[in-house]
């Protein structure tokens, strides 16, 4: 089992490394950035607190910044994409409540597979770190959970340019699946105080994939062209779920999103490399 992490995290590392060096080896870049804010519905379950399903209001802030690398003639692409949520959920009685966040970070490369003048097809594997919490204030021995786990990502998207009254629009779809991770885990009736101050020999981290850690996310976007700006319409799916240590958790979200994107030519060479990500 330690092998399996010890090549998990040299993966992971490699691929965080290799798109670091790229970023700053590269001095001249096409950027595309945009900054998303949005609102949706949330629905929390975490048997460490409660055996219940706790369902409520989320809000939900995306950056993300996009460009062609050097590599492969200018078809892979590097991504950083940073979400972060708060959700305010309440029990079916509606007599408790749970407050939960959760700070995600995507960062990796895709390959470009142009399909028609219009359409291409991305492939490609992303770093995918999560940093979390659930508190329910009516606990008293066990009133929060910490979420923290790292995996590797299989990714893909679609990108699909065409014009509507003669002007431009981007429609895109990006599916993440995690396909090898570790997840930090208190063992099943064993309290954080256990874990850390009594120094609790339980098996807290634990490997995880597709058995243990069924999981994915999803985003439909559209650029929408306003004057020299462009405006973006989302839409986030986001199905997180586990099971280690006897324990099941599961955050869903559906969230509707809306921002801005932008593009920033950069050159700090005499031959730049102008070709946006998309």
């Amino acid at each position: 089992m330690k092998k399996k992490w010890l090549l998990f995290f040299l993966v992971s590392c490699s691929l965080s490394l290799a798109a670091q060096q790229l970023d700053s080896l590269q001095k001249h870049r096409f950027v595309t950035s945009s900054l998303l804010f949005g609102v949706g519905l949330s629905n929390n379950y975490d048997t460490y607190i409660s055996p219940l399903e706790y369902t409520g209001t989320e809000i939900r802030v995306m950056h993300e910044r996009m460009r062609l690398t050097k590599w492969g003639h200018n078809r892979i692409s590097l991504q950083s994409l940073v979400q972060a949520h708060l959700s305010y959920c309440s029990n079916p009685a509606d007599n408790n409540h749970l407050l939960g966040g959760l700070l995600n970070w995507n960062y990796g490369l895709h390959y470009h597979l142009p399909l028609t003048a219009s359409l291409k097809l991305l492939v490609g594997a992303l770093a995918d770190s999560n940093l979390g919490f659930s508190y329910n204030a009516r606990n008293s021995n066990n009133p929060a959970s910490l979420r923290a786990y790292l995996n590797l990502d299989l990714s893909t998207m679609a990108i699909y340019h065409f014009k509507l009254w003669n002007h431009p629009y981007v429609l895109r779809y990006q599916l993440n699946v995690p396909v090898a991770g570790l997840l930090f885990s208190p063992e099943y009736q064993e309290s954080y105080y256990e874990l850390f101050q009594l120094d609790s020999k339980g098996n807290n981290l634990r490997f995880t994939s597709l058995h243990n850690q069924p999981s994915l996310r999803q985003l439909l976007s559209l650029d929408i062209p306003i004057g020299l700006s462009q405006l973006r319409v989302a839409y986030v799916c986001d199905i997180q779920q586990s099971k280690v240590n006897n324990l099941r958790t599961h955050a869903y979200s559906h969230a509707f999103m809306i921002g801005f994107v932008r593009s920033i030519y950069r050159i700090k060479q005499r031959k730049p490399l102008a070709m946006p990500a998309y």
